[in-house]
């Protein structure tokens, strides 16, 4: 038998004023997990051990042998994944320590990590670099960008990641060894390999050193969530959610879940802070500082396409009109955050806490951009209106899907939530780009999701594809909702007429943003993966007002 290895390196999650948890993975249920700590490693925490109950294999991962779809699975299979969790307790306030987790396996061979670092969570005033990012899912660049950001910053004390951290969450494998060497975790833990070639240069990228000594706080974005179980594919079981009236409506309250959406492979995996209303869904916690709070807003991606046989954002496939079990339901919504919603209304709460009121920065990271120039805004958020066409004998010629512009949950209800609370950054993803704006109160808004990829920016002559002939107006270009872009402060880039541009939208540009707690500032830095040699670029910055 081949010696045991640990499937990641350990991470750190849930700080607290005197503790922290340290989480890894392996490929066996083991006989013993542990935690070495303090001086000299002279002390221990055992690890509490579950198994994930959802990750699988199929036919379209990249994993072990299987190169090109179907080499070794032909249908979802279940992996077997075993998740260890150890609480460190009686920690000093702003005092780091070395740490290593060794898992014992059945057969009594061992494994251990390297020594890393561990601290409980930062008083107030302890001045802080946390990494903004979101949008990983397995895309090219994600390697280099976390790799720059290492070389450039050096450690940072916390990441806040705005969703999307995978494609498929239920694929194993993109989580932990995806073999084209661009895992989740393997990137941000510096155990990538991700082979770029650009220019006729060939490098590697390893990621970076990041989650084994600082905190990561989470937020579900549509590719956190999967659809109905039991499908051919994991792709098709992603793209297969319905919402749960329409599930329970098609097969009654059994297997509700199974029958429409879930996070749990998501739940699964990390250890955050909950609400009693929305468990790790939805949360807020304290972290030196700052008063982070983190909404679950984000819907079902469909194509905007418009094509006959698209089952699309705005429309359904026409060869599935008789068959409503194949409807997509248009870009619904998984959590309702509208006024009146339990959400909502919880947010109203935390809002009106001490704890957020008295912080002297305000932050809510979400999934969903309340503003962007990206294509992801169009149509509004908010659930989609159906119309169903039917001709003279009844039978159904459409059906398609209206979203009223003015019914947008997140500015029509939420924003004057956060303004009127004196939010001073409202942060997300979702597109895939850099882009920021601010509004009359000097609240800023950033989107700084091109990371490892892009889609492009609804700007000049690159227009949103949208429908012609609906009742509502579906804005092609620009922010749908009023706001003008930031140009860049520090090093703009310009545009094919020479006059500088209000975003990044690059596939060889990567972006990452820092915010700085000890003077107020989100500074955003660029790397261009067609020159490896070539420096980082800080190209923006901006301040928050002080609480």
């Amino acid at each position: 038998m081949s010696p045991p290895q640990l499937l990641t390196d350990p991470f750190l999650q849930l700080p607290t004023e005197s503790s922290v948890r340290v989480v890894w993975f392996t490929e066996f249920a083991g006989s013993e997990h542990r935690v070495a700590y303090g001086k000299n490693l002279a002390h221990t925490a055992v690890a509490n051990t579950t198994k994930l109950s959802r990750v699988r294999e199929d036919q379209n991962s990249y994993v072990g042998h299987q190169f090109q779809d179907g080499q070794i699975y032909q249908y979802p299979v279940t992996r077997d994944i075993w998740r260890h969790e150890a609480e460190v307790t009686d920690l000093t306030s702003d005092t780091r320590i070395s740490y290593k987790v060794t898992s014992v396996r059945e057969d009594g061979e061992s494994i251990s990590s390297n020594v890393f670092t561990l601290a409980p969570t930062p008083k107030p005033g302890t001045p802080l670099k946390i990494l903004l990012t979101s949008d990983h899912q397995i895309k090219p660049m994600v390697a280099a960008n976390l790799h720059k950001v290492v070389e450039t910053v050096g450690q940072v004390d916390a990441v806040w990641f705005a969703g999307d951290l995978v494609n498929i969450p239920d694929r194993a494998s993109e989580w932990f060894d995806d073999n084209r060497g661009g895992a989740f975790f393997p990137c941000l833990q510096g155990s990538a390999k991700f082979e770029m070639s650009k220019n006729g240069t060939t490098i590697f990228y390893t990621g970076g050193e990041i989650i084994q000594h600082a905190p990561m706080f989470t937020c579900i974005g549509n590719h956190e969530v999967m659809g109905r179980f039991g499908r051919d594919s994991l792709n098709t079981e992603f793209d297969k959610t319905i919402p749960r009236s329409i599930a329970q409506s098609l097969y009654g309250r059994f297997s509700l879940k199974n029958n429409s959406f879930n996070t749990d492979t998501y739940e699964e995996l990390f250890t955050l802070p909950q609400s009693s209303e929305g468990g790790k869904t939805y949360y807020a916690v304290s972290f030196g500082d700052v008063r982070l709070v983190v909404l679950y807003a984000t819907n079902m991606w469909r194509t905007y396409h418009l094509d006959a046989n698209a089952r699309s954002r705005y429309k359904e496939s026409e060869k599935d009109l008789n068959n409503p079990e194949n409807w997509g339901y248009g870009q619904h919504i998984y959590e309702a955050i509208a006024k009146g919603s339990t959400q909502y209304n919880w947010l109203v709460q935390e809002l009106n806490s001490p704890e957020f009121q008295q912080a002297k920065y305000k932050v809510v990271m979400l999934h969903h951009p309340p503003h962007t120039l990206g294509g992801n805004i169009v149509p509004a958020y908010t659930n989609p209106v159906q119309i169903v066409e039917r001709d003279p004998e009844g039978k159904i010629k459409a059906v398609r899907y209206e979203y009223p512009k003015d019914a947008d949950y997140l500015i029509r209800d939420v924003m004057p939530l956060l303004e009127a609370a004196n939010v001073q950054l409202v942060f997300y993803g979702h597109s895939h780009l850099w882009n920021r704006f601010v509004s009359s109160s000097k609240m800023h808004f950033i989107e700084t999701s091109n990371v490892g990829n892009s889609y492009g920016a609804a700007w000049g002559d690159n227009k949103r594809e949208v429908p012609v002939g609906y009742q509502e107006d579906y804005v092609e270009l620009g922010d749908p909702y009023g706001l003008e872009p930031a140009i860049p402060t520090i090093h703009p880039f310009l545009g094919e007429d020479g006059h500088p541009i209000p975003y990044i939208a690059s596939n060889d540009f990567t972006v990452f943003s820092i915010f700085d707690t000890g003077i107020g500032t989100v500074s955003s830095y660029l790397f261009d993966t067609t020159k490896p040699d070539s420096e980082v670029i800080k190209f923006d910055e901006f301040e928050l007002k002080k609480s």
